[in-house]
């Protein structure tokens, strides 16, 4: 069994973002980057079924600029097989990144395509579900747990009111929720072998895709300032500030 792992380089969820002065979007300038841990978690997944003798092969998949290949050397270096980096200058919105991905799945075949649920940056959470759509592949979103029966797989996925089991004839798609790994550190070993692993690079016009953005980002704006805390002297001027200043939310 093959399986693709797309992953997209983000804002390490350690940092505090950075709003730009005129207000267009996220300053990227000397922060620090990494893979998307929802990404991460689905790549981790990938690996214990190759180590389980599940997967013959990982392909680890970026679309972005150029510096997407650090990206995929730290996947290469969790336990990829080889990665494809499709390089694009372009802002690329949920529904490119789907086009794109079905491409190289067409290409590719694999069985199963396992991905973050949403990436941390934008919160979509759209392109799992589109590539699915897109492919007329069934899919398994928020998965908390795979179990694989015959040309099967079997995931258990989180929703509103707990928990949910659908079986999924393969190929299929499936995004990975946080509780469905907890990823392994990259060791230096690995690093330094991953060096040597292929990485193809590949761009929207090979694979006859239109990645022009369809939305406008209008204004980007930090939140507002919370309000410091009070103390109140008594029951009743609690009382009085709850009624007359405190906001529904």
């Amino acid at each position: 069994m093959k399986i693709l792992v797309p992953i997209k380089r983000v804002v390490d969820f350690n940092i505090k973002v950075r709003v730009k002065p005129d207000g267009s979007g996220v300053d990227l300038d000397n922060v620090k980057m990494a893979i998307n841990p929802f990404d991460e978690i689905a790549m981790e997944e990938a690996v214990r079924l190759k180590e389980n003798g599940k997967a013959t092969e990982v392909v680890a998949v970026s679309c972005g600029s150029a510096l997407s290949q650090e990206t995929l050397r730290t996947a290469l270096a969790l336990g990829a097989d080889r990665a494809i980096l499709v390089e694009s200058s372009e802002e690329l919105q949920p529904l490119a990144v789907a086009k794109l991905l079905k491409a190289l799945v067409d290409k590719e075949q694999p069985d199963l395509v396992i991905l973050g649920k949403q990436a941390i940056d934008d919160d979509c959470n759209q392109t799992g579900q589109m590539l699915a759509a897109l492919l007329d592949r069934p899919q398994g979103t928020y998965a908390s747990k795979l179990d694989f029966e015959e040309q099967h797989v079997v995931v258990t996925r989180e929703v509103d009111g707990g928990l949910e089991t659908v079986r999924l004839a393969l190929p299929a798609i499936v995004t990975a929720d946080l509780r469905l790994n907890e990823p392994r550190y990259v060791t230096l070993p690995n690093i330094m072998k991953a060096k040597k692993k292929p990485l193809e690079v590949k761009n929207p016009a090979e694979l006859q895709v239109d990645v022009s953005p369809r939305l406008q980002t209008l204004k980007v704006s930090e939140p507002p300032v919370r309000a410091a805390g009070v103390k109140v002297p008594d029951v009743a001027t609690l009382v009085a500030k709850l009624k007359h200043e405190a906001k529904v939310i």
